[in-house]
């Protein structure tokens, strides 16, 4: 007698849990089954085919990335300016 009302506990158990399951089984994932905030980060993730930028090409210039080159294979390389990350703070 006590196995069966284990096993129609069980039952009833694995039953309900499945019911509360069923969005989440689906093929694809939706704003319904995961979330908004799972829907921003998936449209984040798409890189848009036809960009419009203001100008066609950054402006640089040669002169500048040659004498950086030079500078770099003579070894005289610029050390940049030391901007910590953090700061300290005071007392606590």
């Amino acid at each position: 007698m006590n196995t069966k009302l284990v096993s129609a506990a069980s039952s009833i158990a694995l039953l309900s849990l499945g019911a509360c399951t069923q969005s989440m089984l689906t093929d694809e994932p939706n704003a319904a089954a995961f979330g908004e905030p799972n829907r921003q980060t998936m449209a984040a993730q798409v890189v848009n085919p036809e960009p419009e930028y203001d100008t066609l090409v950054p402006a640089s210039s040669a002169e500048h990335a040659a004498d950086a080159v030079e500078r770099y294979n003579e070894g005289n390389v610029k050390e940049p300016n030391h901007i910590p990350s953090t700061s300290p703070s005071g007392g606590s």
